[in-house]
């Protein structure tokens, strides 16, 4: 049986994870799965065939070790999925810029590489909003995300002063579409749609993952979303075997918040088919291992 690693992390209480809805199709074509910690520098990466990241959900906070883990990978005789160049592109929410040049609709956005409370506190004039947002642009999860009114913003500069501080991070309006209506996300495994789900927060709160009691269901995107979708799919700078694409709706449009590919969750407990669409483009990427 050819051998593959899902990269995760030593420690994943209090997080849902459904990559083991993987293990049983992926044995039927030939593939033997482990999960493996990336903190792990005892694994001898080329004793796998391939290696999919998957849950590494702490690497914001180590990033400059886990470039150096995914590097050390491939070195190895492994396969990387997604590949290095993805990873590397996409692990800091710059790219962001990079997909706004080519006329991909995003959230509007101001960049800052160090916490300004002047430079900050400018955005409610520029959004004409109430409420700003503030995140790391290299995070996950909605760690150090903030969600600020005037008020609050002067409040909080102290501490906020010591979680940006030379570090990057962006300032955007607060969407009400968030609370309202919810985030979409898409998955494509090898340029295929699989499914699709919206995301709402719990009430009170504006964040919309399940650690942070945010709800979940199935939907069938329109038109427009797939549109936006593919021309977000055509910006990616390589070919991926997984992609989320996260869309909100704003003035009219659906908007990309992120494009995630390094480690997002690809909820295959909302859609009976995924496990199978996932594992059809892996073996489409990597062929059939050997039988039993």
């Amino acid at each position: 049986m050819k051998r593959c690693a899902f990269l995760s992390t030593d420690n994943l209480e209090g997080y849902f994870v459904y990559d083991e809805l993987l293990y049983a199709p992926l044995k039927q074509v030939g593939w033997h799965v482990d999960a493996v910690s990336w903190h792990d520098s005892n694994i001898d990466w080329n004793s796998f065939d391939v290696v999919v990241v998957r849950s590494t959900w702490d690497y914001q906070q180590h990033a400059r070790e886990f470039m150096q883990c995914l590097r050390r990978i491939e070195d190895s005789r492994a396969v990387l999925a997604n590949s290095l160049r993805l990873l590397t592109w996409n692990i800091s929410k710059e790219y962001l810029k990079d997909i706004a040049s080519q006329g991909i609709s995003i959230v509007p956005t101001i960049w800052l590489d160090a916490f300004d409370l002047a430079q900050v506190s400018a955005g409610f004039e520029h959004f004409s909003c109430e409420k700003l947002v503030l995140k790391p642009c290299v995070s996950a999860n909605a760690d150090d995300t903030y969600l600020l009114d005037r008020e609050q913003l002067l409040n909080q500069a102290k501490n906020l002063k010591v979680v940006f501080d030379d570090r990057a991070f962006m300032v955007q309006p607060f969407i009400e579409a968030v609370v309202t209506q919810g985030e979409y996300s898409l998955f494509y495994f090898n340029g295929h749609f699989s499914h699709a789900i919206l995301k709402q927060p719990e009430q009170g709160d504006f964040r919309v993952q399940e650690e942070h009691g945010g709800r979940l269901q199935a939907v069938e995107p329109d038109e427009e979303m797939l549109t936006q979708a593919r021309h977000t799919m055509a910006s990616l700078p390589d070919d991926a075997l997984y992609v989320r694409i996260d869309l909100l709706r704003y003035k009219k449009e659906y908007v990309v918040i992120e494009i995630e590919l390094i480690e997002p969750s690809l909820y295959f407990n909302m859609d009976e088919r995924s496990p199978a669409n996932f594992v059809e483009a892996f073996v489409e990427s990597f062929g059939k291992g050997d039988s039993a």
